[in-house]
């Protein structure tokens, strides 16, 4: 692996990123879990309040223990991650699935990937407050499932009482507080095709795709759904952080640029 010269990056770092600031102070001879205590400060500003910050900083930590990957990852790259987590309140690598730090080779370097989880997705999308309902289902070969798209869009879903067999399909749905409703449906193959195109560290032993292969599933075809949901703004931004990686910090991480993602050799 390229050795990544931390001091340089963070002396780049603090020439672009606005928290920076005194109370907030890092150093070249930091280890990781180091410098994610020296952002205390910075993380209890983004937080929301039902996450404290002692909390989230100890999520941080266990991420960092329970995955020794990711203290290889370029610092910037955790940090900005762990900053995404924190600005869109919720916690990550933890049992609630809200959302994961992946370490990721990109163009020769480990770095950490940002990614929604299932619950995350669904937690989100219930703060836009137009949504009413909002699930996912798997569905299995015998199961009685029937749906068709069209003016008269019509969806059944039957679970079988046992023996339900392979899984064959997954559907999300959403109903809004003003009646409008949609759903979209993906087989099992389409959506193995799907997530090996779009999701760069599907192969990675880390990857939540391993992991918890149904709740991203079911977070895939959510949000295929919600492309024809009527939401607001701040969602839409805090879809566009999903499966990304960053490299600076600032106040507001959805300002910053995301990095361009290579697949693994």
């Amino acid at each position: 692996m390229e050795q990544i010269d931390l001091k340089q990056e963070l002396v780049e770092q603090a020439k672009v990123s606005p928290i920076q600031k005194e109370e907030v102070k890092l150093t070249a001879n930091m280890t990781i879990p180091d410098m994610v205590k020296a952002m205390m400060p910075e993380i209890k500003k983004a937080l929301p309040s039902v996450i404290t910050p002692e909390r989230f900083t100890r999520i941080a930590l266990s991420a960092l223990n329970n995955t020794p990957q990711l203290q290889q990852c370029t610092p910037m790259s955790f940090l900005a991650a762990l900053m995404n987590a924190a600005q869109l309140g919720v916690e990550p690598n933890t049992p609630l699935g809200q959302a994961y730090l992946i370490p990721y080779k990109n163009k020769g370097n480990l770095e950490c990937q940002f990614q929604l989880g299932y619950k995350g997705l669904i937690d989100l999308a219930y703060r836009n407050g137009q949504m009413q309902t909002i699930q996912a289902q798997a569905v299995y070969e015998n199961d009685f499932f029937e749906y068709e798209y069209g003016l008269e869009p019509k969806l059944i879903h039957r679970p079988a009482f046992s023996d339900r067999g392979e899984l064959v399909y997954f559907y999300g749905v959403w109903r809004a507080t003003t009646g409008g409703y949609g759903f979209s449906v993906m087989s099992k193959i389409d959506m193995d095709s799907y997530a090996r195109t779009y999701s760069k560290a599907f192969d990675s032993g880390y990857s939540p795709w391993k992991t918890s292969y149904e709740e991203m599933a079911k977070k895939t075809v959510i949000k295929q759904a919600l492309k024809y949901a009527p939401i607001k703004t701040d969602f839409q931004r805090a879809l566009s952080s999903d499966e990304t990686i960053k490299k600076q910090i600032s106040d507001d991480m959805f300002s910053v640029q995301n990095e361009a993602i290579e697949y693994a050799a």
